[in-house]
């Protein structure tokens, strides 16, 4: 094809010379270019022009992107879409034999690397976009990597990026000691001012934006875009808007395309653009003035503790803000209004959604490429290994993926183009409630903007009805799947035949749609945890609770569709859900099925637990019947009771006077002498139970039995005879002092310590030791009424300095009793002396 001669005067149009032959030179480049150059359109021309007989595919990465493209180039080149420039997103394709340039979504492109790696007839692939880092492209560039290093040598890799943060893009699309060139192309524009209008307390975001909208289209001039994390907020601004001099159009990916081509058309009026993140690259909405940034966007997420996957809400990036920010400067000096606070530190750049969200797709698209691990890949950012492992555990038990690889059951699911959890469903979902419903559920399930209540039942009905908004992109959708499954086999290949249980739809209205729903989310299964409750457990063992009113209210069992997490909540929420029943999850997931006996040791509700033996029968961690067990194995009851001693401690025991002394005793010994003595820590003793579980304990069955155990046995069986016959002589229980008496020494402190009355230790010269004289003991000196007098660690010392004060003291209060002067030399005596 020959290249226009009256190419529209955009900042990249001079450097399309330097990009076609730097291209030729190395093989690979890196365009940096801001929003609104020209690059997404007057490229792909450029390298079509310079490339005879084979085509220049463009990957975007949202479908609104990739139509916009195809139909802006074909205009330039004064020809319907179809013909020279073509496009290709999922359910919705235009090309020709003559085609020689075909925009693609990234997900597209990927099933069709995976089914041709070599891209046959493909000279060159231009990645648009790439800083945006959806998961989808970063797949995409890694494979590509991979096949030109192994297949295809000679295939060009242009990669696009709106930031100048490309140092390892252009590393990764290099040669080997030698990254690719980076060619940069300015924007001209126009200076935006910034003002900020943060919302007031308790102002919703919608709120808040329809405000600053209200205020630009009384004091500004131009059209105004506005940017808002998803579909919900788009139409609740839309409602707030009602009544203004504007047209108010929204745009986002899941609009039908005359609706989202009008969206980019100016019209006679001023209008309002109500927009999610489709508009921030890759698209251009001529006549803006204004931008309104909400400042958040919409990501997935995944909750690995939870059991949760979904898309959450976040405040965007410093780089996201810019550049929405860019296009209120296209045309004109613009203004942004910034619905956060000045000030506000915001992150440098997005995070790659490699990084966060669910991989289980990734995993399986990984093992059809034959790298299960990805570590064959060279990544921009390669997944880290537990999402991916994860990924890789729901395919296992999906059937998609096995010990060597993808299976063919998981290859015929990754050709579907869904998600692997979506494509089981369809798939086994055919075969039980036949094709069109499972169609019906999955394009509901695929599709969050098309719900708008919590029932998968009654949001079916209102798409059917056709009066609900998508319900058109919905049929679409469900032609397209059923199309996808022949009529004539079942997913497992061979021919129909009536399904082995009864239809669901045989036991009442709307069981189909939860068995699909069941097929997709099998550890999303849950039964209500007690009557009158909104709180449910799901099978993947995460609590979660129905809003109040409606069909799903006080019902037994749901097949949980979605289910998000709320910061700060305890539980999750459920979104959508329809209404089950045990036999419809016992027949979606009979892999969670299990039965055994189960002895633990359990807490009530005072805090206290016991031994609880029983046999039950479970749906993951829903229990579906149990039994008491009268006789359980002996082993699984001593670990049952060592749990219960690990949760509330050897205080279980009978703990005697005697037991508590000589815990005390040899914990001064332990930590005076060191480990030559043994820990008796509660720690220390359950860290090796073998030492001390013998007699009582091997027919201990619950918690009375421990309470009659003297833990004292647990004391001496970990001695051995060298501590046994050595414990009296370092650590005695009791010590003579100067008149006679054999008095208690005290363990439970730090040090040891002696309560004694001052006349019985007359005499006394040196303070008293124990563990082989390296550890004192600490005098408590006590009045004839057995009141503390003094204390001391140093006799000697307290004789010489402390005594006659003491003595003063006791003269006062004692004047009958015998106080000598000189208490070193005096005759000790039991009973005090009187004068």
């Amino acid at each position: 094809m020959t290249l226009p001669t009256d190419l529209p005067d955009l900042p990249v149009r001079g450097a399309l010379d330097e990009v076609t032959t730097t291209l030729d030179t190395h093989g690979s480049a890196v365009l940096v270019a801001p929003p609104g150059t020209g690059k997404t359109t007057l490229v792909p021309l450029a390298l079509a022009a310079g490339t005879a007989g084979t085509k220049v595919l463009v990957a975007e990465p949202r479908r609104l992107a990739a139509r916009a493209a195809a139909a802006r180039m074909a205009s330039l080149l004064g020809e319907p879409v179809g013909e020279t420039v073509g496009y290709a997103v999922r359910g919705d394709a235009r090309r020709s034999a003559a085609t020689r340039i075909e925009v693609v979504t990234s997900g597209l492109l990927l099933r069709r690397l995976l089914a041709d790696p070599e891209l046959a007839g493909v000279g060159v692939v231009l990645l648009d976009e790439c800083h945006e880092r959806h998961l989808d492209a970063d797949l995409l560039l890694a494979l590509l990597l991979d096949a030109r290093d192994g297949l295809r040598p000679d295939l060009k890799l242009l990669a696009t990026s709106a930031t100048v943060a490309t140092g390892r893009l252009a590393e990764l699309l290099g040669a080997p000691g030698a990254d690719a060139p980076v060619l940069r192309v300015e924007a001209r524009t126009f200076p935006v001012t910034v003002r900020h209008t943060p919302p007031a307390r308790g102002e919703r975001i919608e709120a808040c934006v329809a405000r600053a909208v209200r205020a630009a289209l009384d004091r500004d001039d131009g059209d105004v875009l506005a940017f808002l994390p998803g579909v919900a907020e788009i139409r609740r601004t839309a409602a707030a808007l009602s009544g203004v001099d504007a047209d108010v159009l929204p745009l986002h990916g899941r609009m039908p395309a005359g609706e989202q081509d009008a969206a980019l058309r100016p019209g006679p009026r001023r209008r309002v653009v109500l927009a999610s993140a489709v508009a921030e690259s890759s698209l251009t909405v001529p006549g803006v003035r204004v931008v309104v940034d909400a400042g958040l966007a919409r990501v997935p997420r995944v909750d690995h503790r939870r059991g949760l996957a979904g898309l959450v809400t976040v405040r965007v990036s410093a780089a996201v803000a810019e550049q929405r920010a860019g296009r209120a400067g296209r045309e004109a000096p613009g203004l942004v209004y910034r619905c956060w606070p000045e000030g506000e530190l915001l992150a440098r750049y997005p995070e790659p959604e490699i990084r966060t969200a669910d991989l289980t797709r990734l995993a399986l698209d990984l093992a059809c490429w034959g790298t299960p691990d990805g570590s064959a890949l060279r990544w921009w950012d390669a997944p880290p290994d537990g999402p991916l492992r994860a990924g890789q555990e729901v395919l296992r038990a999906l059937g998609a993926l096995d010990g060597t690889g993808a299976t063919d059951r998981g290859r015929r699911m990754a050709e579907l183009g869904l998600h692997p959890r979506l494509a089981r469903a369809l798939l086994d979902g055919a075969a039980l409630v036949g094709a069109r419903t499972a169609a019906e559920v999955v394009a509901l399930l695929d599709d969050d903007t098309l719900t708008t209540g919590p029932e998968v039942d009654g949001e079916l009905r209102r798409l059917r009805s056709g009066a609900a908004p998508g319900s058109g992109r919905w049929r679409g959708e469900v032609s397209r799947l059923t199309r996808l499954l022949p009529s004539s086999t079942n997913p497992r290949g061979t021919r129909n035949r009536p399904a082995p249980h009864p239809a669901p739809d045989d036991h009442g209205p709307g069981r189909s749609a939860a068995l699909v729903v069941a097929l997709a989310h099998p550890e999303r299964l849950a039964r209500r945890r007690a009557a009158g409750s909104p709180l449910y457990l799901m099978a993947g063992g995460t609590a979660v609770e129905v809003p109040p009113g409606g069909g799903l209210d006080g019902q037994e069992w749901l097949a949980v569709a979605v289910a998000e997490r709320t910061p700060g909540a305890q539980n999750g929420r459920v979104r959508l859900a329809a209404v089950a029943d045990q036999e419809l999850a016992e027949l979606a997931a009979p892999a969670l099925l299990a039965e055994a006996d189960e002895v633990g040791w359990q807490t009530s509700g005072r805090g206290t637990g016991d031994v609880v033996a029983r046999h039950v029968r479970r749906l993951g961690a829903i229990v579906l019947e149990e039994r008491r067990v009268s006789h359980p194995d002996r082993a699984v009851v001593r670990e049952a009771l060592l749990d219960g001693l690990r949760l509330e401690g050897t205080a279980l025991l009978r703990w005697t006077d005697s037991a508590r002394r000589l815990r005390e005793r040899l914990a001064a010994l332990h930590r005076t002498l060191g480990e030559d003595w043994p820990d008796v820590s509660d720690a220390a003793l359950l860290a090796a139970p073998d030492r001390w579980w013998t007699g009582p304990f091997t027919t201990a069955r619950n918690r009375a039995d421990l309470a009659r155990i003297d833990a004292a046995t647990v004391l001496r069986a970990v001695l051995d005879w060298r501590h046994a016959a050595a414990i009296d002589e370092l650590a005695p229980e009791r010590i003579t002092v100067p008149s006679g008496s054999r008095i208690a020494l005290d363990y439970s402190g730090d040090q040891p310590v002696l309560a004694v009355a001052v006349q019985e230790v007359f005499g006394w010269t040196a303070t008293p030791t124990v563990g082989g004289g390296r550890l004192p003991v600490v005098l408590h000196l006590l009045s004839p009424a057995g009141r503390p007098a003094a204390v001391t660690a140093d006799l000697a010392s307290f004789w010489a300095t402390g005594y006659p004060q003491v003595r003063s003291e006791l003269r006062g209060r004692y004047p009958k009793h015998d106080w000598p002067q000189d208490p070193s030399t005096a005759s000790p005596s039991r009973r005090p002396r009187r004068r």
